[in-house]
């Protein structure tokens, strides 16, 4: 266990940024305003070192949130029950503002996939990932959310809109939503259908953190396929779909994610203040 450490309130409905490790010691040396920070969970497993050094410095200046991408709750495969222990760990050690994990799969017989795969809405789905959803919050103690994937094909056999699956899994867990609004975009226009549709069908009391990231598109011959690369600015589209996000949601904890190709500190900072500009807008009309 490191040092006792200040620990900063709940999430702010503000703007915050994604960490990764080349930005620590600039985010440590320059404290910038920035409303809170973002870590994914497996990259502090680990007990010691500089990843938890760093962590627990800037843990005294901003909230923090866990998000995780390694639990693979979509999975046949019974919860890993050592992820867990390490994830708990990582939380009594932190007290995060808010966890949260995908609506995916990457593991199935002991066998990793460095992915987050989807999986069919359908009942079956449904009651399976309800269930393992469940079992996770009680063994952590808390609720957790579930984000959206992006997808790049669609399963014939879905009976349920992804929209509608999300609500229905948080009804019956109790877990809420990360909404990715990049992820909508994505998945959106890969398959032919209305993003605003999809954010009109979310429930906003499920819906407790945003997240905005940039994709790359890659051309065809006769067709196009977005892919949710997390290495470009955030597309104006999204902005757009966002903007009408924060309409009907209200304003919410936002997170700029940026993981390959990373850009300086400034930019990053700078997608942030666009996001937190969006915000204030949104916090002043609901004040009105």
């Amino acid at each position: 266990m490191g040092a006792a450490i200040t620990r900063p309130g709940p999430i702010p409905a503000c703007a915050g940024i994604g960490l990764r490790a080349v930005h620590c010691r600039e985010v440590l040396e320059s404290l910038p305003a920035t409303g809170w920070l973002e870590v994914h969970s497996e990259n502090y497993f680990g007990k010691g070192g500089s990843p938890h050094a760093y962590l627990e410095a800037l843990r005294a200046h901003y909230p923090l949130s866990l998000h995780g991408v390694g639990l693979s709750l979509g999975s046949a495969d019974p919860l890993e029950l050592g992820h867990l222990e390490k994830l708990l760990a990582l939380i009594e050690r932190y007290e995060p503002g808010l966890v949260s994990e995908h609506l995916s799969w990457g593991a199935i017989d002991g066998r990793h996939f460095n992915d987050l795969l989807p999986l069919p809405y359908t009942e079956e789905a449904l009651d399976h990932v309800s269930g393992r959803v469940s079992e996770a919050q009680e063994r952590l103690g808390r609720r957790i959310l579930l984000e959206n994937p992006s997808t790049y094909l669609r399963f014939t056999h879905s009976t349920i809109a992804e929209a509608e699956f999300l609500s229905e899994l948080a009804r019956r867990s109790g877990c809420g939503i990360l909404l990715d609004v990049n992820n909508i975009y994505v998945s959106a226009r890969n398959h032919g259908l209305d993003p605003y549709a999809y954010l009109r069908a979310v429930h906003p009391r499920d819906v407790e953190e945003i997240h905005l990231a940039g994709f790359t598109v890659k051309r065809f011959d006769t067709a196009e396929l977005l892919i949710d690369t997390h290495s470009r600015p955030v597309d104006p589209e999204v902005w757009a779909l966002y903007r009408a996000a924060l309409e009907v949601l209200g304003p919410l904890p936002t997170l700029i994610e940026w993981d390959k190709d990373l850009p300086p500190l400034e930019i990053l900072l700078g997608e942030a203040a666009r996001a937190q500009s969006m915000l204030e807008e949104t916090q002043s009309a609901h004040a009105a």
